[in-house]
């Protein structure tokens, strides 16, 4: 089961342990999918917000 993440800081530092991050845009919001080892991390943003932390995200970004 994938775990939901409510704070954007917290999704950026664990994007280290991330394999990939996957961007998923939708009408009015994009949600961001991080692939961990063990894990599926997910976050739900705006899209002005989720701009902002792709620039941060320090794994390879693919979008869906």
């Amino acid at each position: 089961m994938p775990s939901e993440i409510t704070n954007s800081e917290e999704f950026v530092r664990m994007s280290e342990r991330a394999s990939e991050c996957r961007v998923k845009r939708l009408k009015d919001i994009v949600k961001l999918k991080l692939r961990t080892a063990s894990r599926l991390y997910t976050i739900r943003l705006d899209p002005d917000k989720a701009a902002e932390v792709l620039k941060q995200v320090k794994c390879e970004v693919i979008e869906a």
